[in-house]
């Protein structure tokens, strides 16, 4: 299943910059990597998305499963025959699943891009916009004219 490929690498990419922030990185101490744009800053988020609900980890936790499970459900079980969609859904899974392996492991999820104009994030966050992007685009062109 070529989604299923898709759902590991962005676990292994998310998985593999997570460890190098954490072996190169001092926590909050920014980098600076494009000056003035962006830094790598180390940060425990315990939180949801974006640090909120940070006194809530464990309820996060519950609800980030309940999403990733429902992710897999619907790629493996839905009837969806739109490779845009199935894309998407296998890329937010991705993010989902590997912040979900940091609040499972760690209690919190590791973050280290820092843009100053938006709270510290990471690459499966990235994800999760890429893959959410990718479904409105063709929800948008199934929509039009």
């Amino acid at each position: 299943m070529l989604y299923l490929f898709w759902i590991l690498a962005v676990i292994a990419i998310d998985q593999l910059s997570k460890y190098l922030a954490i072996s190169q990185l001092t926590p909050y101490h920014a980098v600076p990597v494009i000056d003035h744009l962006l830094f790598f800053t180390l940060a425990k988020n315990p939180g949801g998305a974006f640090g909120i609900l940070q006194r809530n980890g464990f309820w996060v936790l519950i609800v980030a499963a309940v999403i990733s499970l429902g992710l897999l459900g619907a790629l493996l079980f839905a009837d969806l025959r739109d490779g845009s969609l199935k894309l998407g859904l296998a890329i937010i899974a991705g993010g989902a699943l590997g912040n979900l392996l940091d609040r499972v492991r760690l209690g919190y999820v590791i973050d280290f891009l820092d843009f100053r104009v938006w709270p510290v994030f990471n690459l499966a966050d990235t994800a999760i916009i890429i893959g959410t992007g990718l479904i409105l685009l063709r929800l948008i062109r199934r929509a039009g004219p």
